[in-house]
């Protein structure tokens, strides 16, 4: 199964959640560390699901997608 995670950098590492799995958090020191932490974390998840909660999981459909915004640099000061 694949699932979407969000990965951001701050002061004191990465912080991962993923947007599918309510509550899903997890963080490292590392990049590495923190995908292997979130995977963990999303596995554990999972199998708290009982049968019916892992069903609705599994139709749902979730897209992470770019898209392009227009902004002014001059709004900014």
């Amino acid at each position: 199964m694949l699932l979407n995670t969000i990965i951001e950098k701050d002061d004191n590492g990465y912080f991962a959640h993923i947007p599918q799995l309510k509550g899903c958090v997890s963080q490292g020191k590392t990049y590495e560390e923190t995908l292997l932490n979130i995977k963990e974390a999303a596995e554990l998840y999972l199998e708290s699901l009982d049968k019916n909660e892992l069903i609705l999981f599994e139709n749902q459909f979730v897209s992470i997608a770019p898209i392009e915004v227009n902004y002014s640099r001059a709004n900014l000061s």
